[in-house]
């Protein structure tokens, strides 16, 4: 039997064509993101919202502000992230860093043409809680307005 395997001629078999496929999940991006956000000071990723708390959800199933798009034909990615920015700190530089951060942690770890990442400031993050600085406005407006200012 193995002769008859002698004469035959490695040239003639023909193989199909291996086909490699890969898919990456929209929580391996969002979790490298929410890694290179971890990293830049100065910023925060939004909060879950009351309904994540309600029904328990936790980790990457309650990521808010990280949306991606894959296009699977060009072998790229396109990402939006939202995020809150501390008082004082320069939006443009502050936007610039985490967008270079991003795209070339997710280029290296998955191998994808990073085409966009789109950073969207969502509000300011004060070093004062909030109901300190609405406390201060309310006894600005009251020492104006108080009969003996007027």
């Amino acid at each position: 039997m193995h002769d008859q395997f002698k004469e035959l001629d490695t040239k003639e078999l023909k193989f199909a064509d291996t086909v490699f496929a890969r898919d990456i999940e929209s929580r391996v991006f969002q979790s490298i993101v929410i890694k290179c956000l971890a990293e830049v000071e100065g910023v925060a990723l939004l909060e879950g919202t009351l309904l994540d708390n309600l029904l328990g959800r936790e980790g990457n199933e309650r990521i808010k502000g990280i949306h991606v798009e894959q296009d699977s034909k060009n072998h790229s990615v396109s990402i939006k992230v939202e995020v809150n920015i501390a008082h004082g700190i320069s939006i443009p530089e502050k936007a610039k860093e985490i967008q270079s951060k991003i795209a070339e942690e997710v280029c290296n770890l998955t191998g994808l043409h990073v085409a966009c990442v789109h950073v969207v400031f969502k509000a300011l993050i004060s070093d004062e809680p909030i109901e300190d600085i609405m406390e201060e406005e309310l006894e600005k407006e009251e020492e104006e307005f108080s009969p003996e200012n007027l």
